[in-house]
Formats: C-alpha cells, sequence, structure tokens
C-alpha cells in the first residue's frame, strides 16, 4: 500500500511541517504522536519520520531514516512552452508530465501567444501534487515566464531542438534525437511560433522537429515531446 507523502522542502533545516502538509497530516488524516510517515524534499530525498509533536499548525517530526531516490532517467528533459489562454490546460500538461518525469518547465512568451503571464503558484501546487501522487521525490523546476529571445540565450548541455509545423524540411523528434542526450524542446502557441522565430532558433543550435503528421494542441504537442525522449529511451 503506497504511503501519503509529505512535501517538505526545508526538512533538513526545520523539522516542522509546512501549515498546509500539518494540517493535512493532523487535521484530515488524524495522525498522532508516535506516528512514523513519509516526506519528501522536492530534491531527491524522502525521509521516515516520527510525528512527536501533532499539532495542525506546527507539527514537528525526528527524522529517522534518509533515503535517497534515484531520479529515474539518467538524461534530463526541458520543455519550453507558450502558455495557452485556458490555463486548465496548461495545468494538465504540468501534471501529466511531472507524474511521467521532467526536469525542467520554462513558460515562454513568444510573438503569437495567447497569454502573457502566468500564475506561478497555481501551477507549483500541482507539480507538488502530481509528485507526490507519482511517489517522486523529486520536483521539475519551473521557471518564471521569459521572452522567446531570453530563452534562446540560455546556456544548455545537450540537443535543442523547436517543433513548429512550417512545411520546410525537417526531421522527426525520433530520427533528430541521440539517445542519452539532455534535451530541450521548444513549443510554441496554438498560432505556431512565428517564422521569423523559428529562423532565430536554427541560427542559435535549435533543430526543428516534426511531432507527428497531426495538428497538435500545445499542451499535448509538449507532453507528447516529453514522453517521446523518455520511449527513445527505453
Amino acid at each position: 500500500m503506497e504511503k501519503t507523502i509529505f512535501f517538505t522542502p526545508d526538512i533538513q533545516s526545520n523539522t516542522e511541517l509546512p501549515f498546509e502538509e500539518a494540517q493535512h497530516c493532523v487535521k484530515v488524516l488524524r495522525k498522532k504522536e508516535g506516528d512514523e510517515i513519509l516526506l519528501a524534499d522536492g530534491k531527491g530525498f524522502f525521509y521516515d519520520a516520527e510525528i512527536i509533536q501533532a499539532n495542525p499548525k506546527h507539527c514537528i517530526v525526528n527524522i529517522l531514516k534518509t533515503m535517497e531516490q534515484p531520479k529515474g532517467w539518467d538524461f534530463n528533459i526541458h520543455i519550453a512552452f507558450a502558455p495557452t489562454k485556458n490555463m486548465d490546460r496548461i495545468e494538465w500538461f504540468a501534471e501529466k508530465a511531472t507524474e511521467m518525469g521532467i526536469d525542467r518547465f520554462s513558460p515562454t512568451l513568444c510573438q503569437h501567444s495567447e497569454r502573457k503571464e502566468i500564475k506561478s503558484q497555481r501551477i507549483e501546487k500541482i507539480l507538488v501534487s502530481a509528485m507526490k501522487q507519482s511517489q517522486k521525490a523529486l520536483l521539475p523546476q519551473l521557471d518564471e515566464m521569459q521572452s522567446f529571445s531570453k530563452l534562446l540565450e540560455q546556456d544548455f548541455s545537450g540537443q535543442k531542438f523547436i517543433a513548429h509545423c512550417y512545411p520546410q524540411k525537417k526531421r522527426s523528434l525520433k530520427e533528430a534525437y541521440k539517445k542519452g542526450e539532455n534535451a530541450l524542446i521548444l513549443i510554441g502557441p496554438e498560432g505556431d511560433f512565428s517564422e521569423q522565430e523559428v529562423e532565430e532558433a536554427i541560427k542559435k543550435g535549435f533543430q526543428p522537429v516534426s511531432l507527428g503528421e497531426s495538428r497538435l494542441r500545445t499542451e499535448t504537442a509538449a507532453l507528447a515531446a516529453c514522453h517521446a525522449i523518455h520511449v527513445l529511451n527505453w
């Protein structure tokens, strides 16, 4: 039976559960002094802990055992995407990609973007929930919204791809990706990247790729790209 996981990002320096986790642990699940619970710090470690003060506002624990959890994949997956007008769809992508396994999300402002800003705190909560639900100890990195040009200037060690729908010659992600390497994949807005953006990305070393014959929504394309990297590494 899977244990409930409590997210405690500062557990190595502070043995008190965050307020929301304390509420869930003591008030909802009715845990009490002496009960053992499982913690995750989002940095790749689980902790077996014993509750020594069961207060819904101040739940304090004693660490019994520290366990490092291997990430499960020996490459990095970084998806940069243009958030859609409907945030529910981007939240769905963030949840499912976290369950599947991803290292970094980069919301990106493009020329054809429908949304100019996002609520990072809302997405962060979804990432934490998905991390716990999928029994992981590593929380993906969520960047603040940034411009397309700023993203292109970032250093990245690995292969860089831009997925677009223009008819110019391009390889499939399956053909272009080299197994075992880190991957940064750019996914455009519903109206696709502009031709200028595609040209700029190629000049910066991004390989143009296709994700298949079907025209995919932004969140579907982003999840498909994440899944493809995992499949190609099996």
